[in-house]
């Protein structure tokens, strides 16, 4: 990858289509540019000449003493091939398209890598660096410790103007416009070394080669947050397993951010409120949150909107030791009724009391906490010290605490801010900020190695797709064809099971039949069968039978932009129904596959429910992983479900099989 220095910190820029009407691109590209005359050579050329911002124009590149590295694209769209053309003859290095409407882009950007620069653009809304005084774009931009790389310019705009009204300014901004030639990839992977940059923000539509901006986020060093959109359903409606229409185009991007060490938010604000957290305070290790206020309405409230947030409020093991009120709750919530109105301090005893607990990561303080000083200036210092020492605490145990204060603007929230104790006007964003900080504080999972012998050739039917799958245990079974050839089933113990083999899912074809308790019942099942949906692979299997067996979907499938994926899920006919799985980028270790297994709704039947023995999660968790290992290492393989896998106390039995090719020619294998 070519480094981008020249759009980081150019030697020399000119700005073409300068002008000076306020309300044109053009003024606003060219008193930009000039705000860095200081460090660099900056010409500004247009057609008609004239002077701009107090400098005279030259009427082309050619006319300049000295070759621009940079050369800002601000003219009329069929002019910017004539431009390129100039530039390109002289020698520079880099364009930057601000100009939209380019005809046959994709073939002038071609045009710009042959001649030895880059593009960033067209339809770019500029970049901006301020540790270089690079500043090539509409508007101001404060200078700051956030870095937005943004494929929509209104939406990297909209975050660096949140980020300002909270005093969070900018270290770099690009709008990747069309991005037809530099990439988001690249943009991240140069901000690694960015030494102003301290959280990196991303705002992207799609995810073109997805496993090499993966690799780009993990190498840096740095919080990075994610913004997107939920993206076109498509795909999914394309898919023909359970797996491939289930996993949703988020699910994917999701499992992309964790195997990256990135947080994603669901809109701007919520990335600007994550963002200053992450500057103020550190990440906890896990999601468990306490939470504490001085009103039960407001801490129960509070509550629910962790819950929602997927953020965990454990029962304390054991009491936290402070002297409140008989009314009190101590159990998390912690609900003072009253005792922090009586004395502040206990806002402090009660933090530190359940942040030395080991069951809790974090705490949320919320209520009139940061008030107190408002309406009774003569504890205002009072206020004050009992922040700081809010304070003190989070950094002394290592667990981050947020307030939501009812007075956010008050001399004792700029206290909690200054002391690392993320502060916010309402409930939701601390939650959201809190929610943020603990996807950053979840260890990534480093690449594995695809230690697995791929599948070169697709087996054709559900009888090859077993031999295939040499891994994964299934019943006995026997492959029938014939009446005569059900005789052979005297080898299998009853009860059986009857499946027309080529038909990819079979309850909705009536191409099963499960209970076949003899050989005659077989025999009628398999008359009927064949009568109705013809001749064919049929096989009978034993059918599992034993107690206590929970039903599980495996599968793998193949995304577009972000390579091979595993799911984990609730099987059987209602996996649709149920909609519960858990998605990562393939291939996973078996620890990895557990913790995916316990984020399912259905984990709790897997642990023993109601009397029941728990299953065998470790031999289910080496299932998803070989068959993560498998689908990482098969280019061919499109999709590959098993479902469902009937897990017992004594291990997982796979009970029915899909493989689909990743080439349209390819028909289905579907067990």
């Amino acid at each position: 990858m070519r480094r981008l220095g020249v759009f980081r910190d150019p030697a020399s820029v000119a700005v073409v289509g300068a002008s000076d009407n306020r309300s044109k691109w053009g003024y606003w590209l060219a008193s930009g540019a000039l705000t860095g005359a200081h460090r660099r050579r900056v010409d500004l050329v247009n057609r008609r000449g004239g002077v701009v911002c107090g400098r005279p124009c030259a009427t082309n590149l050619a006319e300049l003493d000295a070759v621009p590295e940079l050369v800002v694209l601000c003219v009329p769209a069929d002019h910017v091939p004539d431009v390129v053309a100039e530039g390109l003859s002289l020698g520079v290095k880099g364009f930057l398209g601000i100009t939209a409407g380019v005809a046959d882009e994709p073939k002038l950007a071609q045009r710009i890598r042959a001649g030895g620069a880059r593009l960033v653009g067209a339809n770019s809304l500029g970049i901006v660096d301020t540790a270089t005084d690079l500043r090539l774009a509409w508007g101001s931009f404060t200078p700051g410790p956030l870095a937005i790389v943004s494929q929509s310019g209104q939406v990297g705009s909209e975050l660096a103007l949140l980020g300002a009204r909270q005093g969070l300014g900018i270290s770099r901004f690009v709008s990747l416009g069309n991005a037809s030639d530099v990439t988001a990839t690249e943009l991240l992977a140069d901000l690694a070394d960015h030494e102003s940059t301290r959280v990196v923000a991303v705002y992207l539509e799609n995810f073109a080669n997805g496993m090499a901006l993966v690799e780009a986020l993990r190498a840096i060093d740095k919080p990075k947050l994610l913004l997107t959109v939920g993206g076109s359903a498509a795909s999914t409606r394309l898919a023909r397993s359970h797996t491939g229409s289930l996993t949703s185009p988020l699910d994917v991007v999701d499992a992309a951010c964790r195997a990256a060490g990135v947080a994603r938010v669901r809109t701007p604000a919520e990335l600007i409120d994550v963002a200053r957290a992450v500057l103020a305070t550190r990440p906890p290790r896990g999601n468990r949150v306490a939470i504490i206020g001085d009103s039960g309405g407001q801490c129960g409230i509070a509550a629910d909107v962790a819950h929602a947030h997927d953020l965990h409020v454990p029962q304390f093991s054991q009491d936290i030791g402070v002297d409140l009120p008989a009314q009190a709750a101590q159990h998390n919530p912690v609900d003072l009724a009253g005792a922090g109105e009586q004395d502040l301090a206990n806002y402090a005893l009660v933090t530190e009391a359940v942040l030395r607990s080991e069951d809790v990561d974090a705490a949320v303080l919320t209520g009139y906490f940061g008030r107190y000083g408002l309406d009774i200036p003569v504890i205002a210092d009072r206020e004050i010290a009992v922040a700081q020492r809010i304070g003190e605490i989070a950094a002394t145990t290592g667990k981050p605490v947020l307030v939501h204060s009812m007075g956010p603007n008050s001399a004792t929230a700029h206290a909690l801010w200054a002391a690392g104790v993320p502060t916010y006007d309402r409930i939701e964003p601390a939650v959201t900020a809190l929610t943020g900080l603990a996807a950053l504080g979840r260890p990534a999972e480093l690449p594995l190695p695809y230690q697995a012998r791929p599948i070169g050739v697709l087996p054709d039917g559900y009888w090859e797709t077993r031999q295939v799958l040499v891994d994964v245990g299934f019943p006995r079974g026997l492959v029938v064809r014939r009446r005569e050839d059900l005789d052979h089933a005297r080898r299998l113990t009853s009860p059986y099971v009857l499946k027309a083999g080529w038909l990819e899912h079979k309850s909705e074809a009536g191409g099963v039949r499960t209970g076949l308790s003899t050989l005659e019942r077989l025999a009628e099942a398999f008359d009927e069968m064949a009568a109705r949906l013809g001749p064919g692979e049929y096989v009978v299997e034993e059918q599992d039978t034993r107690p206590d067996t929970v039903e599980i979907l495996v599968g793998a499938r193949r995304d577009p932009d972000f390579g091979p994926l595993v799911v984990v899920g609730a099987g059987g006919t209602e996996t649709e129904l149920h909609h519960d799985i858990a998605t990562e980028l393939a291939p996973v270790s078996p620890a990895t596959a557990r913790e995916m297994l316990g984020r399912l709704r259905c984990a709790k039947l897997l642990h023993g429910w109601r009397g029941r023995p728990p299953v065998d999660l470790d031999g289910l968790a080496d299932l998803v992983h070989r068959v993560s290992l498998l689908v990482a290492a098969s280019p061919l393989v499109g999709e590959l479900e098993l479902n469902p896998v009937r897990v017992g106390p004594d291990g997982p039995v796979a009970v029915d099989a899909l493989i689909i090719g990743t080439r349209p020619h390819k028909e289905a294998r579907r067990a």
